[in-house]
């Protein structure tokens, strides 16, 4: 079978008004950066949807392994090509069905003559090509309104061109749409998913991370550098800033009221991830929060969390139960990774009873015994830079000669 295009359906784009093309225009780059590995990649845009031209064979398997990842697509479809005769119309039609042979399903047949110079009628390709692939699959069966599925035929200028099968796309708006944000990543279960949600909704990720060795082993941070690269599989690339945290998580040990160190300890962090959000020039931060799921996580523990600072705090996972984040971690690959036994900074120094319904005042009064600002200025200035996805160091042609 000789593929021509993949055709792209856009969903919630085409809902879009003047700025319409702004989405798409971002959709498209972000096709090209997925796909760099096979560039140049060509690609026409329409109003309504968006074609890839495909060279071979090779170039299409690895654009249908990774595009249901790219969000911004509702569903897209492989086509094929044949010459403009009723023979070799049938012989690709038969194998095109092929794939649906162990399914007892409805179907179609659907033609768009755009060369009216085409010797047969619409009516007639409908009638035999609906013929052959029925006396082919004795599993299908005709149905004219709403059919499992629609087998499309294009009788355009150059060829003929045939499709069947439809791909559910990762639906949501191309990343970058909607601006950028810094998503605060742990080790867990729960932050991967809710990046994973914002970047379906188009928004772009910087992470930050947490790390406080030598109470949190190397393997912590691996872990975390793995999640880090799965999520930049959807779309863009990830740049993870890496805070060391130690000094500070033990200070605050050592003078905080052991069932206020959760508090105090997330309320220094978001004061760092403000800090660095401010410095990359991002919007908002995210966090994978869910209400009442831990102590840290109550109505009062979030409203003393948030009162150190004015930005935006987004919680996309705040109505989610559990088991329904484990869901959707399973189906975007991070929960096996997740679930791994390494202890990241927010499970250590953690109390027996943690304070769960925090006062504002009281947090800040036994914080007022101490200045964290010089440590807090250290922990961003002394910060790592990761960038993800993770590429492979290239191999030195010269290395041993010397």
């Amino acid at each position: 079978m000789k593929w021509k295009e993949v055709l792209i359906r856009y969903g919630e784009l085409s809902t879009k008004g003047r700025n319409r093309k702004e989405f798409i225009n971002r959709l498209r780059d972000n096709i090209r950066y997925t796909f760099n590995e096979i560039a140049p990649l060509k690609i026409h845009t329409e109003r309504d949807r968006m074609h890839i031209q495909i060279e071979n064979n090779e170039q299409m398997d690895i654009i249908m392994e990774k595009l249901p990842k790219v969000f911004g697509i509702q569903s897209f479809s492989p086509v094929a090509i044949c010459e403009k005769n009723m023979d070799a119309m049938k012989s690709l039609a038969i194998e095109i069905m092929n794939d649906f042979k162990d399914q007892d399903i409805t179907f179609k047949v659907e033609v768009r003559r755009s060369d009216k110079s085409f010797p047969h009628e619409s009516h007639e390709i409908q009638r035999e090509i609906g013929g052959t692939v029925l006396s082919n699959y004795q599993n299908l069966t005709v149905k004219v309104k709403k059919p499992d599925v629609e087998l499309r035929i294009e009788v355009r200028k150059d060829a003929i061109y045939m499709m069947a099968q439809v791909i559910q796309g990762a639906g949501g708006m191309p990343v970058g749409s909607n601006g950028k944000s810094l998503l605060m990543l742990s080790g867990g279960i729960d932050s991967p998913v809710a990046g994973y949600m914002m970047m379906k909704r188009g928004v772009r990720l910087e992470a930050i991370h947490f790390f406080s060795p030598p109470y949190t082993s190397q393997n912590s941070l691996e872990k975390v550098k793995v999640l880090a690269n799965e999520l930049s599989k959807f779309g863009y690339k990830i740049r993870m800033h890496v805070i060391p945290f130690t000094d500070i998580q033990v200070l605050i040990k050592d003078r905080v009221p052991e069932n206020m160190l959760m508090t105090t300890t997330r309320r220094m962090m978001m004061k760092i991830a403000d800090r660095v959000r401010e410095e990359i020039d991002a919007l908002g931060i995210v966090t994978g929060e869910s209400l009442g799921q831990v102590a840290s996580q109550t109505l009062e523990s979030l409203t003393a969390i948030n009162d150190v600072t004015t930005t935006p705090i987004l919680r996309p996972l705040i109505g989610y139960d559990k088991l329904e984040i484990i869901d959707i971690a399973e189906k975007i690959g991070t929960y096996e990774t997740s679930i791994q036994p390494f202890e990241d900074c927010c499970t250590i120094f953690t109390p027996a009873n943690p304070k769960t319904k925090p006062k504002v005042d009281k947090v800040k009064y036994y914080e007022s015994f101490t200045d964290f600002d010089d440590l807090i200025d250290k922990a961003v200035k002394n910060r790592e830079l990761y960038i993800f996805p993770m590429t492979k160091p290239r191999e030195d042609k010269f290395e041993g000669l010397l």
